[in-house]
């Protein structure tokens, strides 16, 4: 096999089976940092021999029980009691099935493994970060990024929140059937934040990760099988299902970005729209309604509208009014006052966004100000426009978006003459 195809193939058993590996040495050595540790000495060696000595009959199997024997190894040097070493040696041929359904009645293994990392001793945002930085594989960048932290401040959240697990001797495990409620608002923003990144990603040559969406796209409609009845799991699979049935029409054939108002609508899945629609019909019904089901209502305002000057935005501005008494995030905020300039106009909403700019609770995101650089251009104050424009474009975390920033751009510098 050629060094590419290798390469090829540990970041496709990476991407599959981290979490499992990462989980199985948690559980077994309760040290959640040597887990991440051995899991990635594990890769690198891959990396070195696959090309070299030729892609292993089941490279799971592989990495799992390399990962295994380095965490062996560290713990002996280290002095570790002898009943860690005796698990770890115990633990079942890697190539041999687990099963872990029947308590849970969770037949998918990252849905899980995302249960039983999501433990309610945790706060919620810390068990959010935490799962998408060890099962998800999300960089502590990428996670700081989607909670609108410094990456510092992340990077502590997670080392308190391993310590508390630590200390308080949280078992990792697969929790039963009855306690899946407790944990599912976890699973849930785990699986939400997931999405967003791959929709838009925080950094690198491109702005959307269609397989972080997929893999999102597919834990929420589990989700919503697994648990029918809870309004807000409906919910979320409605809305990933809403947002991504545009993907295929989001970039051009060269892959620049495509703004909304200029969407093709003929290439957007009509079949997600439909499922969506009926998953969000059938959350409605329950008559609980949060957060995923009015962000997935407005989803739906734009998904089932003929075209831009069909949407109805009093509704969406509506929505997201109750959207804010919810979620009170300055996101929300910035997104209401898009949707504002729209119903009712940009100097209006131009001074909601004054207000976002006053507080300075979204300080460096480049949306704020290319919100802010679109309604003073639809103001003809061509002057600020641009100045807010080159804002976003240094802050701008993708290449594809500082392009269609910088188009932006030029297209006032025409219309100014």
């Amino acid at each position: 096999m050629s060094g590419g195809s290798a390469a090829a193939a540990v970041v496709t058993v990476f991407q599959q089976e981290w979490g499992r590996i990462v989980a199985t040495l948690i559980r077994t050595t309760g040290d959640w940092d040597l887990a991440e540790e051995c899991a990635q000495d594990a890769v690198a060696r891959a990396v070195i021999r696959w090309p070299r000595d030729g892609v292993p009959r089941n490279p799971g199997a592989w990495l799992t029980t390399t990962a295994r024997n380095l965490a062996r190894n560290r713990l002996r040097r280290a002095g570790i009691e002898a009943g860690k070493l005796r698990e770890l040696a115990a633990l079942p041929d890697p190539e041999a099935p687990v099963d872990e359904v029947a308590d849970s009645g969770i037949e998918d293994d990252r849905l899980r493994l995302m249960f039983t990392c999501c433990h309610p001793a945790l706060p919620l945002e810390g068990r959010v970060a935490l799962t998408l930085r060890t099962l998800a594989g999300l960089s502590t960048a990428e996670i700081a990024r989607a909670f609108l932290v410094p990456e510092a401040t992340m990077a502590q959240r997670l080392v308190r929140a391993k310590k508390k697990i630590r200390a308080a001797g949280i078992p990792y495990r697969v929790p039963p059937a009855h306690l899946l409620p407790e944990r599912l608002g976890g699973v849930l923003g785990v699986v939400y934040l997931l999405f967003n990144e791959g929709y838009a990603a925080a950094t690198g040559p491109q702005a959307i990760r269609g397989d972080l969406c997929a893999e999102a796209v597919r834990l929420a409609r589990t989700l919503a099988r697994l648990m029918p009845t809870a309004p807000e799991a409906l919910g979320l699979a409605a809305l990933l299902l809403l947002q991504d049935s545009r993907r295929a029409a989001r970039t051009d054939a060269v892959g620049e970005l495509v703004p909304l108002d200029e969407q093709d609508r003929s290439r957007w899945d009509t079949e997600m729209i439909e499922e969506g629609t009926a998953l969000l019909d059938a959350a409605l019904l329950r008559r609980a309604p949060g957060p995923y089901q009015v962000q997935a209502a407005i989803a739906a305002c734009h998904a089932t509208a003929p075209g831009p000057d069909e949407t109805d935005w009093v509704q969406i501005s509506a929505l997201y009014a109750r959207l804010a008494r919810m979620v009170p995030s300055p996101v929300v905020r910035l997104n209401r006052a898009a949707a504002v300039a729209m119903a009712e106009g940009p100097a209006v909403a131009l001074e909601l966004v004054r207000e976002l700019d006053g507080s300075g609770e979204l300080a460096g995101y480049p949306l704020l100000a290319a919100t802010r650089a679109d309604l003073l251009s639809r103001l003809g104050r061509t002057t600020e426009a641009a100045e807010a424009y080159r804002v976003a474009i240094d802050q701008a975390g993708t290449d594809a978006e500082r392009r269609l920033l910088a188009r932006r751009l030029t297209e006032l510098a025409a219309e100014g003459g």
